[in-house]
């Protein structure tokens, strides 16, 4: 056991006194300037993240090239962590995964073999599985590591080197995207067609000061690694690479497949014969999970949000395919595809943001224009060091080319003093004026070697370096040259991603979506008939068809009619209380009628005081006839009557005592109002006395000195009233000339027709 010692530092003595804001605020800019910088935001010249540059540069060191054997990605990613990046081995190999995807990048930097993940969502295999190595575009993008072209800088621990970035003239920031969140700030960049940005990069070669809607033409917007459709106008998206943000909307590709000449099947339908038909997807949008979409549509079928939609499958091999099969052929199919795309993420939105680090290692969100001209900015500069390493390595060579021509002249000299001299680099550097290089190399050749030093083949070889020396040293003088060369090497590259190549050709269609069809869950839901039946209990189901309204119903035990009515399963049921609350209830969403239903009061929410005094089909832009027991009422628009919630809606204001008894439907051809009281008084006034409202007690209909309204009814003046006879005949009896009881609205009215019922009411 260790004791302490009086000569022990104290660790209290390292405990700087400082205020804690001022303290916190430093480190936390430090993490926040570490993650900006070395983590999350990608270079604008290699557009790598340095955990990337880090995997492909110990790739490269491992020789793992795409002619060469792979090797385990344990073996990568335990050089990376041990010698370039010390973090978790896992999130290493997470972001290798990530470059051999093709479904992540539109142009893979590592091949991987094994199990490397699939677009389902399903993780890759572990990294003791899977053998990678790297990918064509990967050496492109690392070429001229070797030749000056960049930094090295030191790793982690001093013990190795590592590029600054990569030199390759391969765009990859723009050719393969990047995203991530640092502090503060985002990055968001899709993938795009390198065809594409090499031509708009040439253009701004030739004419560096092309307006933005120049570039446009050549470059059209991204190409995602998973196809898909961008269904934004080209002014939208112009815009958006012209502010370096904006969000474009991605969807789906409805399609059975590409036709012979490349291009796609748009429609998506495959028919089936019988007029049967299914929609076909091929592709979907970039960075969602095959699964995921499968299943948001099977909740939304179990759900019953996507009624016109029968099943879901997934028929996918190497190519996607997911079925959709409607719910019958009579289903529309752009009504369906838009269904699907306003509920599901068939549609997303990228948003883009080209936030990127600048040569001087400066965040910024640029534009698209901004972009390509630094970037090309940054491979002239390194296309001018690539030239001075070469000169340098020229003058090298020239130097010892002059020295072996020497000894060639002078070859039994030399030989002579390499013999007889105990110093013989000293002789014949004061001999033959030789440098001290040119003596040294002279004094390591090899006697082999000497039959090589034939004169004619060292001059040529001099004569050639010579030429290539004056060709490099016009290049550096001369930014015109520069840019000729860089032309001609972007054009080489752009052979290989051409649009003719598999590799190179479009995958998204850029295309500005129709105009939107609009529609409701109403739209959707399949029309047939159903008898709608509610018991004086209020238990509500519906039966399939148009079954007769008189007929025996079958109830619970105490219980028995109270409404039964025709309607479709598109129509809405108007429900009215007794409290002035009218409720809305799908009639696809009644239950089914081989029971005896479910409580209403299940489905709405009913006041437990309330009574139900009509049932009926809502109408749009019918009027109903409302009217309380006191005499008062209104007509209100059918329009205003619809809920959007259980809770229904307010219309008719009831005081104490005061309950809604009447709600009629107003046919048009009607022109006036009927109104019985207890007292079996009637009166018939002109329909225009009475208002149209949203919400209130209305006004007089009758005026009563004892008890109150028995019914109310609209009519036809020159038709007359009429009524039902009583018993079991079924017989309507009508008083066609009514002007006797005609007044003004709130009269106290006269008794009514001989024979009118003794119940007052009119049917």
């Amino acid at each position: 056991m260790t004791t302490e010692t009086p000569s022990d530092p104290d660790p209290f003595d390292s405990i700087v006194d400082a205020p804690f804001d001022s303290a916190l605020s430093e480190r936390y800019l430090v993490y926040a300037l570490s993650t900006i910088t070395a983590r999350s935001l990608p270079d604008l010249r290699d557009g790598l993240k340095p955990v990337h540059r880090r995997l492909l540069w110990a790739m490269r060191q491992l020789k793992l090239n795409p002619n060469d054997a792979f090797k385990k990605s344990a073996r990568v990613v335990g050089d990376v962590i041990g010698k370039y990046h010390p973090h978790g081995d896992q999130s290493v190999y997470d972001a290798m995964v990530r470059l051999a995807q093709d479904f992540s990048l539109r142009y893979p930097l590592v091949e991987g073999q094994g199990n490397f993940g699939n677009i389902d969502g399903d993780n890759a295999a572990a990294y003791r599985y899977t053998e990678a190595r790297l990918t064509k575009t990967a050496v492109q993008l690392m070429a001229g590591l070797d030749e000056g072209t960049v930094n090295f800088i030191p790793t982690y621990n001093g013990e190795e080197e590592e590029p600054e970035i990569f030199p390759g003239l391969f765009p990859n920031l723009l050719a393969n995207g990047s995203s991530g969140i640092a502090v503060g700030m985002a990055t968001n960049i899709p993938s795009h067609n390198v065809a594409e940005i090499i031509d708009a990069t040439l253009l701004l070669i030739d004419n560096p000061t092309a307006e933005h809607e120049e570039l446009m033409q050549h470059f059209k917007g991204p190409d995602f690694a998973t196809g898909g459709v961008v269904v934004e106008s080209a002014a939208t998206i112009s815009k958006a690479y012209e502010t370096g943000k904006g969000a474009l909307r991605v969807r789906g590709r409805f399609s059975t497949g590409r036709e012979a000449d490349g291009s796609w099947e748009e429609s998506g339908i495959e028919r089936l014969g019988g007029g049967q038909w299914q929609l076909v997807i091929s592709e979907i949008p970039y960075q969602l999970a095959k699964g995921k979409l499968i299943e948001q549509v099977a909740q939304l079928i179990a759900d019953k949000k996507l009624p016109i939609l029968e099943d879901v499958r997934d028929e996918s091999d190497e190519q996607i395919r997911i079925v959709f099969v409607p719910k019958s052929r009579n289903v529309d199919p752009e009504l369906l595809k838009e269904s699907l795309f306003k509920l599901t993420d068939l549609e997303t939105r990228f948003n883009l943001n080209l936030n990127v680090l600048d040569d001087k290692r400066t965040p910024g969100v640029l534009s698209l224009r901004l972009v390509l001209l630094e970037w090309a900015k940054s491979q002239i500069d390194i296309l001018l060091r690539r030239t001075r390493h070469r000169l340098e390595k020229i003058a090298n060579r020239l130097e010892l080319l002059d020295g072996y021509i020497i000894a060639y002249l002078n070859l039994d000299r030399i030989i002579e003093i390499i013999r007889t001299e105990d110093e013989p680099k000293v002789l014949m550097m004061e001999e033959f004026g030789l440098t001290d290089r040119q003596a040294e190399a002279i004094l390591n050749m090899r006697l082999r070697s000497l039959r090589k030093l034939e004169e004619m083949e060292l001059r040529r070889e001099r004569d050639d370096l010579l030429a290539e020396k004056d060709e490099l040293e016009k290049l550096l003088d001369s930014p015109a040259r520069q840019r000729t060369r860089l032309k001609r090497d972007l054009a080489n590259l752009r052979k290989d991603y051409a649009e003719d190549t598999p590799l190179g050709r479009r995958r998204t269609t850029i295309a500005e979506a129709a105009p939107t069809v609009e529609f409701s869950m109403d739209a959707m839901i399949e029309k047939a008939p159903v008898t709608v039946i509610l018991s004086a209990k209020g238990w509500i189901r519906g039966a399939s068809g148009h079954e007769a309204l008189d007929k025996d119903f079958k109830f619970k035990e105490g219980d028995g009619p109270a409404f039964a009515l025709h309607a479709q399963t598109t129509d809405k049921l108007l429900v009215a209380c007794d409290n002035g609350r009218f409720y809305t209830l799908g009639a696809d969403k009644l239950p089914s009628a081989r029971g005896f239903g479910e409580p209403i009061r299940t489905m709405l929410d009913i006041d437990a005081g309330a009574e139900i005094v009509a049932l009926l089909v809502y109408r749009p832009k019918a009027q109903l006839l409302l009217a309380s027991t006191v005499g008062r009422g209104f007509a209100a628009e059918a329009d205003e009557l619809l809920a959007e919630t259980r809770k229904g809606r307010g219309v008719m204001t009831t005081k104490p005592g005061v309950k809604l008894a009447v709600v009629r439907e107003i046919p048009p051809e009607h022109d006036h109002v009927a109104v019985v009281g207890d007292n079996r008084k009637l009166v018939i006034f002109s329909l225009e006395e009475m208002p149209v409202m949203a919400k209130g007690q209305g006004v007089t209909l009758q005026r009563y000195r004892d008890g109150g309204l028995a019914d109310a009814t609209t009519l036809k003046l020159d038709e007359g009233l009429s009524w039902k006879m009583g018993g079991d005949s079924g017989r309507t009896r009508t008083e066609s000339d009514m002007r006797l009881w005609k007044v003004a609205r709130g009269a106290a009215g006269r008794l009514p027709p001989t024979g009118f019922p003794r119940d007052n009411k009119f049917d």
